[in-house]
């Protein structure tokens, strides 16, 4: 019996190490791969020297932060403000423990993934503000439950704020000022945003900005209705009048022919004069 508990004990320590070997590797590779799908001008990115593999070394980076400095798994990545160029850094989801990340303040452009909230898990504060990040806003972010900050201002986001957002109920920041962005905005339960979180967006409106003309639109499209429905029932009336007029019988037309169908026998006898003569 004894012997079985140590075997026991002994597989499960295995099998941890093995999964933290993993999860270790992972996140090196996440690294990596940020590494290179960034254009880094000014060099900010030289010191991650991926040669060194001694334990938690990854946690000197610059813009690292790791769960433990002596651990090579991820926490944070901060790399703001570093002339950084590219596209959002797709590999990223293998920061399996990540819970921030910031690229704010640098030239990355192209879309923001529209299935970001495979790649961000757990990420606790997302702050992607000042580049040049096009394309809508990715309704997955929904998923991000564990939110608590999102700032997406100062890019070129077009469409709607997905109204799905208000799932995120531990939102306490939300600023996607100084876009392209349109329509109502989303009612969120807890989160402090203030119209200055929405500036700059023309087409946006609801609290805390102006009203959404809904109802002016239900009225004028209700006036466009009656008016197509009014117009109909003219058109109908005059076709009914001018089936009955024309298919009455000829003592309702009389009247408006003092002289019957005297011009049209008059016509019919000329007719029979000619024929006569052409007999003779």
């Amino acid at each position: 019996m004894a012997l079985a508990l140590i075997w026991s004990l002994v597989v499960l320590l295995s099998i941890s190490s093995i999964s933290l070997s993993h999860a270790t590797l992972n996140d090196i590779y996440c690294l990596k791969t940020i590494k290179k799908s960034f254009n880094d001008p000014y060099g900010y990115l030289a010191s991650w020297d991926f040669n060194n593999n001694t334990e938690g070394f990854i946690c000197k980076f610059i813009g690292v932060d790791c769960w433990h400095p002596d651990e090579n798994k991820v926490l944070n990545i901060r790399l703001s403000d570093m002339g950084l160029r590219g596209e959002f850094p797709r590999g990223i989801e293998n920061c399996t423990s990540l819970t921030g990340l910031d690229l704010s303040n640098n030239i990355l452009s192209g879309p923001i993934p529209f299935d970001i909230s495979k790649r961000l898990q757990y990420v606790t504060s997302l702050d992607l503000s000042s580049n040049n990040f096009s394309g809508e806003i990715p309704l997955s972010l929904a998923n991000c439950t564990y939110l608590n900050v999102l700032k997406l201002e100062n890019n070129k986001l077009t469409g709607n704020i997905p109204l799905q957002l208000v799932q995120l109920g531990r939102l306490k920041t939300f600023n996607v000022a100084n876009n392209l962005l349109t329509g109502p905005v989303p009612a969120f339960p807890n989160s402090t945003a203030k119209a200055d979180s929405y500036a700059n967006n023309p087409g946006l409106c609801g609290a805390p900005l102006r009203s959404c003309p809904v109802m002016q639109k239900k009225s004028r499209s209700g006036g466009v209705v009656a008016a197509a429905a009014a117009g109909a029932g003219v058109l109908t009336a005059i076709v009914v009048a001018s089936a009955l007029y024309y298919f009455s019988p000829r003592v309702m037309r009389k009247e408006h022919d003092p002289e019957g169908n005297k011009w049209a026998k008059s016509i019919k006898g000329t007719k029979g004069i000619k024929a006569s003569f052409l007999d003779k």
